[in-house]
């Protein structure tokens, strides 16, 4: 399977795992940056290599061949996001880019022995499940903050926004996996939150809130 194959199969498998449905064309287009008519030009290749169900104008969907395999690439993904983090010394707004490059690595046994290494973990460092070698996923509960009430405490265990710009503010803020969360008071007007982090109070916007796993 081809680097480009590997990239439509996970960007399917992200987009369906949001819409809980059939993806369309113009979604995928939109995700990836590219055209239409190059998006259906992939889908026809992978319809015939059984990993996808495709019928125009109707959505996409994986098959059992086509999630295993966006699993398996996803799995290396967040694998090596974890290795990146916990032996190299990246900081988690720094790992995406380069986990983007090294989960296209064929080698099953190179990936298996990584898994063993890091003590097979099941999240990586934004609190995303990591699946295993035969594609099982061990799911956390978790809601997003945004979903909490006043006084309510919960652990951070996961971010929804993955971009640098925000990972970088949850730095700033002193928010990370494993930190505890104090829901002080929750605003009407807005729908701010009013929050304690260690001894630290702060507002922050419904946006962040809606970004932040806890549990």
């Amino acid at each position: 399977m081809t680097l480009s194959e590997e990239n439509y199969l996970k960007t399917i498998y992200h987009l369906s795992a949001i819409e809980n449905a059939a993806v369309s064309t113009n979604a995928i287009a939109e995700k990836m940056d590219t055209k239409a008519s190059s998006v259906t030009d992939m889908l026809k290749k992978l319809a015939e290599k059984n990993c996808i169900n495709y019928i125009k104008y109707q959505g996409v969907s994986l098959t059992d061949t086509g999630k295993l395999a966006a699993k398996m690439i996803v799995r290396k993904h967040r694998l090596w996001e974890t290795f990146l983090v916990e032996k190299l010394d990246f900081a988690w707004d720094e790992v995406h880019e380069l986990a983007e490059q090294l989960e296209h690595i064929k080698s099953d046994l190179l990936i298996n022995k990584l898994d063993d290494f890091l003590g097979n973990p099941t999240e990586d460092p934004h609190g995303d499940p990591i699946p295993d070698a035969n594609g099982r996923i061990i799911k956390v509960e978790k809601q997003l903050l945004s979903e909490f009430e006043k006084n309510q405490i919960g652990i951070c265990v996961g971010v929804k926004d993955t971009s640098s710009d925000f990972l970088k503010y949850l730095d700033k803020q002193g928010i990370a996996l494993g930190t505890p969360i104090q829901i002080i008071e929750k605003e009407s007007f807005d729908s701010s939150f009013r929050i304690r982090v260690g001894t630290k109070e702060m507002t922050i916007s419904n946006k962040i809130a809606s970004n932040l796993y806890i549990k």
